[in-house]
């Protein structure tokens, strides 16, 4: 899938905390959130560190992550 262009990109870029290196959305904060809304999921800059690391972009998994740092 071919992204459009983002103006905001390398200043994103500074910020993105997502480690999935290869992604073509990386610091296109737009077209990131569009494709996991879409699949039912939110982007890893939402979770924490580690784990944004398990790729496991689901609500259900980001909602037991959020409850376990109450």
């Amino acid at each position: 899938m071919h992204t459009a262009e983002c103006g905001n990109q390398k200043k994103n870029l500074v910020g993105c905390t997502c480690t999935y290196m290869s992604c073509e959305r990386r610091g296109m904060c737009c077209a990131c959130v569009a494709y996991h809304r879409a699949s039912n999921q939110l982007p890893g800059c939402f979770f924490p560190p580690e784990a944004e690391k398990t790729y496991d972009r689901s609500v259900r998994y980001y909602v037991k992550v959020m409850q376990e740092q109450v």
